[in-house]
């Protein structure tokens, strides 16, 4: 840490980015004759340092989202004993070995990506007695190398997890691809949520979180416009 660096500046920078995000959305959302309450910020904290989660939290953030189980595991128990009410997503692949990790740890999973992993979610909150709210994952753009529920297979997917499988699912969630206009994705991404009476629609990051608010996002994902740029691991 450089003298540029104190853990002082750091808090300070944290909780006036929050401030500038929490502003932009709250901008989008009216614009968009929405009411602002309406939308959940979700802080990105992957590969960030617990000092900035640290910050974020002492700013009023409850809301955090991270990629790993295990980063998740090894950051936030600590913190929970201090700050109860905090509100933990998973929007990161989740394997199926790491399940009952998952389910144990997070309050909300939004990568519920294939059959596979929706009947071992099922199984484990059933031991477990406890079940975080689920997301589908919409693999928007047809990526072959990314994970998701294709849009033309959602509508069967959500019936076999709502009755087979017993899965809380609240909306859908999506990634668009980097080298396309997001406003696209997103667009589809709502009308398949309202389409299928789902009133969770997880979309947007640091770079296009305002455009997924003016097109219906209930919950952003904000990583870097909070904390910063991601140190590269060693």
């Amino acid at each position: 840490m450089t003298n540029a660096e104190t853990p002082n500046s750091t808090a300070t920078d944290i909780a006036a980015n929050l401030a500038e995000v929490r502003k932009a959305i709250a901008d989008a959302a009216r614009a968009a004759g929405r009411d602002p309450s309406g939308v959940t910020l979700v802080a990105v904290g992957k590969v960030q340092p617990v000092e900035k989660l640290d910050a974020a939290l002492e700013a009023g953030q409850r809301v955090f989202g991270e990629n790993r189980v295990q980063e998740a595991k090894a950051k936030f128990p600590e913190r929970r004993e201090r700050w109860p009410d905090i509100e933990l997503h998973l929007i990161g692949p989740l394997q199926t070995n790491k399940v009952k990790e998952a389910v144990a740890l997070f309050d909300v999973i939004q990568t519920v990506d294939r059959p596979k992993l929706a009947v071992a979610l099922a199984e484990e909150m059933a031991k477990q007695g406890k079940h975080p709210r689920c997301y589908v994952e919409v693999n928007t753009g047809a990526e072959p190398q990314k994970a998701g529920i294709l849009p033309q297979e959602v509508g069967d997917f959500l019936e076999k997890c709502r009755t087979e499988y017993g899965l809380p699912i609240e909306g859908l969630m999506c990634i668009p691809p980097a080298d396309e206009e997001p406003a696209l994705h997103f667009a589809l991404l709502a009308d398949l949520a309202k389409r299928h009476g789902l009133a969770g629609i997880s979309m947007g990051m640091s770079g296009d979180y305002e455009t997924a608010v003016r097109f219906g996002a209930t919950h952003v994902r904000v990583g870097t416009a909070i904390f910063g740029e991601r140190k590269p691991k060693e």
